[in-house]
């Protein structure tokens, strides 16, 4: 969205929510937020602080150091430019004189971390002007968690990209099983990242293979020293995530489970019944709200896949929450899907993905979980991308493989 316009929008929501207007500040990339927001470049130089001010009405005020004065020359907006620390205070005095209430990346007791971005000092400095400091959270997520049609685009072909490099991975395991041919955990995870990077993919951090206990623990992942063999009747979880090595692509990230036998057992069958009521009763909760234009909060989906689990008796083995924000980092700035970990009360907006991926976590025996992603279209159309599993995959089962 072009800055001007994107300006507009926040004066009018800023109108909307009776506040007086937007604060940013930095100091070092401590709020990349706020940097993405301001459309600053990554190799721009910030050695100082700076702040931006965005009014109800008017036109936006920039506080920036003499040594940095060039800083948001890109911007709209006057400069105010200071020389010491006491100049910066009485500058902004005087900017907040009269201001009741105002936004600044900050979250309420850091209910949510990844937007609680502007550190407590600097919150005393604001709070002592006697104004106001609510939560930018739900203002900020739509300038920097939204898709544009390219970078869909780029979604949908990491998918692909995933769903291949998986496809191929069971198929491999499949084969040592009826070769009686040694591969372990880490043999799968490489030969997955060798897969992605072939397809012009990158990742954050090397996919997860975990097989019986370790996959009770949801971030276990091999290494070259540690790892386990897989071996006929293993349960086995991969847990993959990529995006094309291009500027602006964002990532997909998905979770498949399956069993080195022809059969998996009652309880494997068990667990996976829950574990995918649960993910189709979010995805239900949130497609009948969202399309019916009915707000959801990203704590709302939660629970309505939280409730699932817990009433089949499970509740204290579903140990994360239910999903997260997609976007150029797999652990993308927006509304997740959390009532456990924090309570997420952001909303699920148009033109942002998140994963829904519920799990249950069994100690010393095995751990479940199911993903996917989930797309909210500008016109409010939820779609999930792929990778719908809808049965556990036996790697025993000749018809398969």
């Amino acid at each position: 969205m072009p800055f001007q316009k994107a300006l507009l929008d926040v004066q009018r929501k800023l109108k909307n929510d009776a506040l007086d207007g937007w604060l940013l500040y930095d100091f070092r990339r401590s709020n990349p937020l706020a940097c993405q927001f301001l459309k600053i470049s990554l190799e721009a130089n910030l050695t100082r602080r700076f702040f931006y001010w965005i009014p109800q009405t008017g036109f936006p005020i920039k506080i920036v150091s003499a040594i940095e004065s060039h800083l948001l020359e890109h911007l709209p907006g006057e400069s105010l430019v200071y020389h010491s620390w006491s100049e910066l205070e009485e500058k902004l005095a005087k900017l907040l004189l009269n201001k009741k209430k105002i936004a600044m990346e900050y979250s309420p007791k850091n209910a949510i971390p990844a937007v609680s971005k502007v550190d407590a000092g600097t919150l005393e400095m604001i709070r002592s002007y006697g104004v106001e400091v609510v939560s930018s959270a739900n203002l900020l997520q739509a300038y920097t968690s939204t898709w544009t049609p390219f970078q869909l685009q780029t979604h949908r072909h990491a998918l692909l990209v995933l769903e291949n490099s998986v496809k191929l991975a069971w198929e491999k395991i499949a084969k040592s099983l009826r070769t009686s041919q040694k591969m372990t955990e880490f043999d799968v995870q490489q030969f997955i990242l060798e897969n992605i990077k072939e397809q012009g993919c990158i990742t954050s951090d090397p996919p997860i293979c975990a097989v019986n206990a370790h996959s009770a623990n949801p971030h276990y992942s091999p290494d070259a020293k540690h790892f386990a063999e897989i071996r006929p009747g293993d349960f086995i979880l991969i847990d993959l995530w990529c995006k094309q090595n291009l500027p602006h692509a964002v990532y997909a990230d998905i979770t498949q489970v399956g069993v080195a036998a022809a059969t998996p057992t009652d309880k494997q069958q068990r667990i996976f019944n829950i574990v995918k009521e649960a993910r189709d009763s979010a995805t239900h909760f949130i497609r009948e709200n969202i399309e019916n234009r009915l707000a959801v909060m990203g704590w709302q989906a939660d629970q309505a896949c939280r409730e699932v689990i817990t009433k089949a008796g499970f509740g204290s083995y579903f140990i994360h929450r239910t999903g997260h924000n997609i976007g150029e980092e797999d652990h993308g700035p927006g509304a997740h899907l959390d009532n456990f970990e924090t309570q997420d009360q952001r909303f699920l907006l148009p033109q942002t993905c998140f994963s829904i991926e519920p799990g249950i976590y069994l100690p010393n025996e095995f751990g479940l979980r199911l993903e996917y992603n989930v797309f909210i279209h500008p016109h409010h159309k939820v779609e999930v991308t792929g990778n719908v599993q809808n049965h556990l995959i036996c790697l025993g089962n000749a018809n398969n493989f």
